[in-house]
């Protein structure tokens, strides 16, 4: 069985997917992803094996959300 980005538009089943309209996509959104910035960032040794390895594959993505929430957190104090 091939998976679905190896196949052709043409070999697709499309019989079970419901046909959309101009309703279905009238509340639709775009979401762009923020831009980010790269940085050199000193971690000490331990830190970062911890976040390595709570998410070998996203490390600095959690590292960014951690700092988005203490952010967030610690706006309304300025």
């Amino acid at each position: 069985m091939k998976i679905l980005g190896q196949m052709r538009d043409s070999d697709i089943d499309y019989t079970d997917a419901p046909a959309t309209d101009t309703d279905f996509w009238e509340d639709a959104t775009v979401n762009i992803p923020p831009v980010k910035v790269p940085v050199t960032l000193r971690l000490d040794p331990n830190v970062l094996a911890w976040y390595k390895q709570q998410v070998p594959r996203g490390y600095q993505t959690l590292i960014n959300n951690v700092l988005q929430k203490y952010m967030a957190d610690h706006q309304a104090e300025n």
